[in-house]
């Protein structure tokens, strides 16, 4: 058996050695090349339809132009790469772009709040005006003033209290400031029993330096004004003043009423009953007792008002001098003396009650008619100047005309 199998093995690789002397290589001809390479290069016809789009263009494929594409996994983590190294490189290269981003933000968040707040001074920390400043935002700065309530307006505050240990505190404070502002307020807070002396000397102060001055006699109203200021920064003066009708009625209702006693339905009927304002103040009383609702006391507030003077009249009584019990019981020389003494008064009295007499004869009595009357008078005149130069001007203005005319 063992003799068998060597001979089998024997046989088999006396085949192979006779298989790989047998190899021959072929090399083809010319025009088998030539067949070759144009049966690869001509593409089947496109105008056979073909079952699915890879058979229509698989010739594709098989052309010299076609490159497979890269592999998605590769690309995917080359692409990754590269961003990873380019961020790495910029934030290298500029490693403080994001802090200055965050930084500018910063800042341009913080203008925003302090155009909507009030800034106040470090010098203010601790003082209990700053729990009564509720309606407006405020915040600590390092600003020259005590509160700071625009970009023209700021406010000083100060206590009396304050002021009469430090008098000369004001004014310093006054001087920091310089003309950085149009507006500046000095606020007081009045928190002294005797107030005549020391606000004087702040008043004083306030008015020479061109600050407005204004007390408040609690820290909730001196916080008050603080909002005020700050909430009517940017609005115009309009809305605080009082707003006024048009109309001629409403105008003398406005002027009526401030007589004492005379109310809307008064003003009402004197208006229908004398038409204007001029013939009521002309009226005698007589005339305003016939208007129905208008009593003897509503018809002397209104007739007094329009007929007494402004200037008061001086008392031209004499005053008597007292004599006391002890001018009785002393001597007749001394009781001549003090006879004498007082006639010498009383002439000097009489003589000066006589000059004040004589000044009134000279000097009309002045009454809100009379006034109005002459206001109105020199505002005539002033109306005719003006109409006289204008019409001398134009007849100046055609003559040159005519002139010019003339000549050409």
């Amino acid at each position: 058996m063992e003799n068998e199998l060597k001979e089998q093995n024997n046989k088999k690789n006396n085949d192979g050695a006779n298989k790989k002397s047998s190899v021959v290589i072929k090399i083809p001809s010319y025009e088998e090349v030539l067949q070759s390479s144009q049966q690869k290069a001509t593409p089947p016809s496109l105008f056979l339809p073909s079952q699915t789009f890879s058979q229509a263009f698989s010739f594709v494929k098989s052309s010299e132009f076609y490159a497979p594409p890269p592999p998605t996994t590769n690309a995917a983590t080359t692409i990754t790469a590269a961003s990873s190294s380019i961020s790495r490189e910029s934030s290298q290269l500029n490693p403080p772009s994001s802090t200055s981003t965050s930084s500018a933000a910063a800042a341009s968040s913080q203008v925003a709040q302090s155009r909507n707040a009030i800034l106040v001074s470090h010098r203010q920390k601790g003082n209990p005006l700053l729990k009564h400043i509720r309606n407006v935002r405020w915040t600590f700065a390092d600003i020259v003033c005590d509160y700071l309530l625009g970009q023209s307006s700021c406010a000083l505050y100060l206590s009396l209290r304050y002021h009469l240990l430090h008098p000369d505190y004001l004014y310093y404070r006054i001087r920091e400031l310089q003309k950085n502002f149009k507006l500046r307020v000095v606020l007081c807070h009045v928190d002294v029993e005797d107030v005549m002396k020391p606000l004087l000397e702040v008043t004083k102060t306030a008015l020479l330096h061109d600050c407005t001055l204004l007390c408040g006699w609690s820290l909730e109203e001196c916080g008050r004004y603080l909002e005020t200021i700050k909430v009517y920064e940017n609005k115009p003066a309009d809305i605080i003043q009082g707003q006024m009708d048009t109309d001629y009625l409403s105008r003398l209702t406005h002027a009526l009423t401030t007589v004492r006693h005379v109310n809307k339905t008064d003003v009402v009927t004197l208006g229908t009953t004398f038409g204007s304002l001029s013939h009521i103040m002309g009226a005698s009383m007589e005339d305003l007792a016939r208007c129905p609702g208008i009593g003897e006391r509503k018809v002397k507030r209104l007739f007094d008002t329009f007929h007494e003077p402004f200037k008061r009249l001086e008392s031209s009584r004499q005053v008597i001098p007292e004599t006391s019990v002890q001018d009785k019981t002393a001597s007749p020389d001394i009781s001549a003396n003090n006879d004498a003494e007082p006639c010498s008064l009383n002439e000097d009295k009489q003589k000066a009650a006589e000059d004040v007499n004589k000044r009134k004869e000279k000097e009309p009595e002045l009454t809100v008619k009379s006034a109005l009357s002459e206001a109105f008078a020199r505002y005539s005149n002033r109306i005719g100047k003006r109409n006289k130069t204008s019409q001398v001007e134009e007849k100046v203005e055609s003559g040159a005309v005519r002139k010019s005319e003339a000549e050409t």
